[in-house]
């Protein structure tokens, strides 16, 4: 009886930690937002430039279904955010990331650029500016 005991308390300390694991991580919280882990802003890089994409406030999903509170990463190179509601346009300086990845290697060429991370919904339509943040970088 004493070993099921411990082992239920044990299987609950572990449930608590993975809860306050979600909502106080990188997808949780009462905090909405997006970031970049890499590049930082006004760094200096070579190409490809690898991008690591961050999301607080809502959980990384791929692309299909409408499920609230949860999306995906599209960059957007040289361009400004896209207007909540409007659909991320798919062409060469809007690359989506409907697979959930939260990892990308760009090929840029040499000279100042801005990166735009805007996040979006299981259709494309992006959650708008409030979802978005716009870095600056110089690639050699």
């Amino acid at each position: 009886m004493r070993t099921s005991y411990v082992c239920v308390r044990m299987m609950l300390l572990g449930l608590a930690l993975a809860l306050a694991a979600c909502s106080s991580g990188e997808y949780g919280g009462d905090e909405k937002g997006v970031s970049f882990a890499e590049p930082l802003d006004g760094a200096t890089v070579a190409s490809p430039v690898s991008v690591v994409m961050k999301v607080k406030g809502m959980y990384v999903r791929p692309a299909g279904e409408l499920i609230d509170g949860t999306g995906h990463h599209h960059l957007i190179i040289d361009g400004a955010f896209v207007p909540e509601g409007e659909t991320v346009p798919k062409d060469a300086t809007h690359k989506h990331f409907g697979k959930g990845q939260k990892e990308a290697s760009i090929e840029l060429s040499p000279g100042e650029h801005t990166l735009t991370l805007q996040f979006a919904d299981g259709q494309h339509d992006s959650y708008g500016e409030a979802m978005s943040k716009t870095i600056h970088i110089t690639v050699e």
